[in-house]
């Protein structure tokens, strides 16, 4: 996701550095750019790449696409690019991210949100971006969306046609409704998305967990409706062809997942609120078993 927006960004015109602990990856950008793969084109966009953030200097808007368990170390990078008036702008998947940052970095300039967009490695320094879809961003907190636009203004420029809402964290639970409903069960399964909605047993149980962080989003004042987060699902998953989720690009690598910012964090939410989460606390466990597996 980083690849790709940095890329169609330079490619945009802007002066633009990714900031990576991969001295590989960060070589063969320098040397050969970012080819960026959809399913009609090919574009080759040339960023400047580093594996040091010192070097940059202070930036416009910092945007940050690792993992949520490289969530604080790549915030004190952040801390090594920000000036004055530098926007910090988290489109990290799950719940918990921006949390984390606003713990290292402060609440000050700093703005969250949530993309359907869709990428994968296909090799160092290629990505395919398979999908395109909905962004929005918002403050962290407060009303003021002044540098909630100045990160959208960057998206536009890229096509990514973000959205500005004071009610960024209903967006986030809305995805995390799909995340926590299709990735681990992508990952316990190995089933790309396409196929995971084509049996109704497999489709019973990704609606309850859908349902059941649907009620915890309710219970802590959001506005989600279960109905129409099942339906979005049911059509995501009919459309993604072959597809492989994010948690079963991880499985399937033997990495750690995310899952502590996806199925943990509606659980974690749910134990806030009185809410009970057995199917969420149910893939937690497993996933974390698979990946205690690894090891063992």
């Amino acid at each position: 996701m980083g690849g790709a927006l940095a890329a169609e960004a330079a490619l945009a015109g802007h002066d633009v550095y990714i900031v990576d602990v991969s001295k590989a990856l960060v070589d063969q950008v320098t040397e050969h750019g970012l080819e960026i793969r959809s399913a009609d084109s090919m574009v080759i966009g040339r960023p400047k790449a580093t594996t040091d953030a010192a070097s940059v200097g202070p930036v416009d808007v910092a945007v940050l696409f690792v993992k949520a368990q490289h969530t604080r170390s790549a915030a004190e990078s952040v801390k090594l690019l920000r000036g004055e008036n530098t926007v910090v702008l988290s489109l990290q998947n799950g719940w918990g991210n921006a949390d984390t940052l606003s713990e290292v970095l402060g609440t000050d300039r700093l703005v969250f949100g949530v993309t359907y967009h869709s990428c994968s490695v296909i090799d160092l320094g290629i990505v395919n971006h398979s999908g395109r879809g909905e962004t929005f961003v918002g403050a962290y907190e407060g009303d003021d969306q002044s540098d909630a636009e100045t990160a959208a203004e960057l998206l536009r420029t890229t096509g990514w046609s973000p959205t500005v809402t004071s009610i960024v964290r209903t967006e986030i639970w809305k995805k995390l409704v799909l995340n926590s409903a299709t990735l681990p069960t992508a990952a316990l399964t190995g089933l790309n998305a396409g196929a995971l909605g084509e049996t109704q047993e497999m489709a019973s149980i990704i609606e309850g967990l859908a349902r059941e962080t649907t009620i915890v989003a309710q219970s802590l004042g959001l506005d989600v409706d279960p109905d129409e987060r099942i339906e979005r699902i049911r059509a995501t998953l009919a459309g993604a062809g072959s597809g492989k989720p994010s948690m079963l690009q991880d499985t399937d690598a033997r990495r750690k997942t995310e899952i502590e910012v996806i199925n943990a964090a509606v659980v974690r939410a749910g134990e806030s609120t009185g809410t009970p989460t057995p199917l969420n606390s149910l893939m937690t466990a497993l996933i974390a078993g698979l990946e205690r597996s690894w090891t063992k």
